[in-house]
């Protein structure tokens, strides 16, 4: 399933509402972004095609050794299946995401999520905003990662535990089947800090970016 097919158009509808009415009363923009991975992870396929052949190869050594009646002695079909396992492995391991997930160290996930986040702030243009108050909520499905980003006119003044806590909202949502409520939460709640530290909306204030959930 498609990350837009996750989605009705109610869910899209109620998580714009959620992005208006948090604007309603504060100088800040928040900007909800969800994209289905951060990174190719090609490097899952060459571990996953590397496993599945050495695998295949010591198959039929345990074979030749305790099982000779299905020994394969031929070199040209010891050959086939070794290099026919390491495209079957490199295939299985692009296409069945908890292979390619396992596949891959944390730290990637991790890094990718971070640099796709940032590139998300400034494709997004986040940082466009009058006062820098500009707030990005960043899902990736994948590394199964969340990444509030405040712009300096936000985050000089706001804690990360803040935002630590808006994260928790967010994948206790997605836990639960319920990413919309938990998104929901998240966006009132990240209204709620900004008008606890003073970010009140002025009367010229204008919506700078759009309310809408970007699907990346």
């Amino acid at each position: 399933m498609s990350l837009k097919n996750r989605f009705s158009a109610e869910d899209l509808a109620r998580i714009k509402a959620a992005v208006f009415e948090a604007e309603s009363k504060i100088s800040g923009e928040v900007v909800p972004v969800f994209v289905e991975s951060s990174g190719r992870y090609t490097v899952a396929n060459y571990r996953g095609g590397f496993i599945a052949a050495v695998s295949a190869f010591l198959t039929i050594i345990f074979l030749d050794r305790y099982a000779p009646q299905f020994a394969i002695y031929d070199p040209l079909i010891i050959l086939i299946v070794f290099l026919l396992a390491g495209v079957l492995g490199g295939l299985a391991s692009n296409f069945i995401l908890p292979l390619k997930r396992l596949l891959v160290t944390q730290p990637q996930l991790d890094f990718n999520t971070r640099v796709r986040a940032e590139r998300a702030f400034l494709e997004e243009e986040v940082f466009n905003t009058r006062e820098r108050t500009g707030i990005l909520i960043f899902v990736s499905f994948f590394e199964r990662e969340v990444i509030v980003m405040a712009d300096k006119g936000i985050s000089k003044v706001v804690e990360q535990r803040e935002w630590d806590a808006l994260v928790r909202l967010i994948i206790d949502g997605i836990r639960r089947n319920q990413i919309v409520d938990g998104l929901e939460a998240a966006i009132k709640r990240s209204g709620e800090i900004l008008l606890e530290k003073g970010f009140t909306r002025a009367e010229d204030d204008i919506n700078e970016l759009g309310d809408e959930l970007r699907i990346e």
